[in-house]
């Protein structure tokens, strides 16, 4: 089948499944003829809006079949998606659009943002516009993702892969013409990056609106889904229904489960693999940048408890203390990582600058180490450790401690200033049911902890801690707690 351009790709699966259903949102579909037929016309719009070649369209719409369109729409004008939440504050939509100067805004009215092209939620093309197929185009980078940058500004990471798809590669364990479920929010690189391959795939892909645990298994079952991207937030929810509700629904189609962008605790990662199977089980660490990563199988793990694999074939990566100087097996220190095809290959920075060292090693802020096997351990990011009484703690490490006492769905921990020790351990807890008692969760925490790590504060907390994609924001938690009376 060999390589094809992303504006042909819909093209090429209309053609061979015109009536199957390639997204389901909701209770809403659309058919692969559908998709391309639409996206011919939505295309042809942009297209008179002056969008073309190699130019960033911002795509600000809610999960759903639209972002699908106007994602597909943006790669057949030969233009590049700049997706963003749809619920972001002006003031960082502003800063995004600033940074990125995008000839198109999907998903915003045009008095929200004067000055550049909008287009309203729900636009649809006018009538006479034709669905027949455009010319192929490909844009030089297949997508442009926002991150916060370590300035407090945000900042953008354009690929430097084409907008082209190798349909003979074998990606992701996604199999040709399957079922995908994206329950995760399609802004984030994890969640578009799975949910788009799979469609290149031929896959239909089902997405939700926002993350519920027992709709998840419920469409894992009705839309006998084989491959599902999850974070370890909605892996908790959904351990954490009633047992009854979790073995309700048929989930034998269920090959893959892969999660990933954030620290899964050992406890609930060995939960899955007893209930799903280790060949299920699959996890990834990585940035959005692609200079590196690892990826670990279940039956892995269960021999490395804790690891998050071994480095990819593609990529060199080192450990390295606060000198930049490489350390030894089991010493934690900042991880750094180069792609073989040299620094750069992967993307560029938009309104920033990579965090690099001499041989072109990248850092993206993570800290770890490596045992005598070559596998990756995960320690925290250097800068949410706390330095309390002269010793290093990594919130990640309390946090799965905390998360592994009965009815709490997640936990946040952070520094704070303290007069002796210069910070001390605070943490918040996110209880539902409130039914946490504080004694029995330091019991609990004295066997898994040493002294110097167990909270000296407990905050509980009625909002959750952690967004749909799994990311908890320690800084701006603590910097709450700092203002505070």
């Amino acid at each position: 089948m060999g390589e094809i351009a992303l504006s042909r790709i819909v093209a090429y699966w209309a053609a061979r499944q015109p009536m199957r259903v390639a997204i389901y949102h909701e209770g809403e579909t659309i058919t692969w003829s559908e998709l391309e037929w639409q996206t011919n016309r939505l295309a042809r719009y942009y297209e008179g809006l002056g969008v073309g070649q190699d130019d960033f369209v911002t795509i600000a719409l809610p999960n759903g079949i639209e972002f699908f369109k106007a994602t597909f729409a943006t790669w057949k004008v030969g233009a590049t998606p700049q997706p963003v939440s749809a619920r972001l504050p002006k003031f960082e939509r502003d800063q995004i659009i600033e940074v990125g100067a995008p000839k198109l805004i999907v998903g915003v009215d045009d008095d929200d943002q004067p000055g550049t092209q909008c287009l309203p939620v729900g636009f649809e093309p006018p009538a006479d516009l034709s669905g027949e197929a455009l010319d192929e185009r490909i844009a030089a980078s297949f997508k442009a993702m926002t991150s916060g940058g370590s300035t407090g500004r945000p900042k953008l990471i354009v690929s430097a892969t084409p907008a082209v798809f190798n349909l003979d590669q074998e990606l992701l364990q996604i199999k040709l013409q399957g079922s995908m479920l994206i329950p995760g929010p399609l802004y984030h690189n994890g969640p578009f990056l799975w949910g788009l391959n799979a469609l290149f795939r031929g896959n239909q892909v089902t997405v939700t609106t926002r993350f519920d645990a027992e709709q998840t298994l419920s469409l894992i079952d009705a839309q006998k889904v084989d491959i599902v991207y999850m974070v370890p937030t909605m892996m908790q929810r959904i351990w954490n229904l009633p047992t009854e509700v979790r073995e309700r629904y048929d989930l034998s189609s269920l090959a893959v489960l892969w999660h990933l962008a954030a620290p899964c605790p050992a406890w609930l990662k060995k939960a899955y693999i007893e209930w799903l199977g280790a060949s299920v089980i699959w996890e990834l660490y990585g940035g959005t940048e692609g200079q590196g990563g690892t990826m670990i199988t279940g039956e892995e793990w269960l021999l490395h408890p804790g690891s998050v694999g071994k480095p990819n074939p593609t990529c060199e990566m080192i450990i390295v203390d606060e000198q930049g100087k490489s350390l030894p097996s089991g010493e934690i220190g900042e991880v750094f990582m180069r792609p073989l095809t040299g620094q750069g290959s992967t993307y560029r920075y938009i309104g920033a600058e990579a965090k690099a060292i001499d041989g072109g090693f990248e850092s993206i802020g993570d800290m770890g180490y490596f045992d005598v096997a070559g596998y990756l351990y995960l320690a925290d990011r250097q800068t949410d450790m706390i330095l309390s009484g002269g010793a290093n703690i990594y919130p990640a490490e309390v946090e799965a401690a905390i998360d592994a006492f009965p009815g709490i769905r997640s936990s946040a921990v952070i520094g704070l200033p303290h007069e002796d020790l210069g910070n001390y351990v605070y943490a918040i807890i996110d209880a539902p049911a409130n039914d946490v008692e504080e004694a029995a969760l330091l019991a609990h925490l004295q066997d898994r902890l040493v002294g110097y790590k167990i909270p000296r504060t407990i905050e509980f907390s009625a909002a959750p801690l952690r967004d749909d994609a799994g990311k908890v924001r320690r800084k701006s938690l603590r910097q709450e707690r700092l203002e505070a009376p």
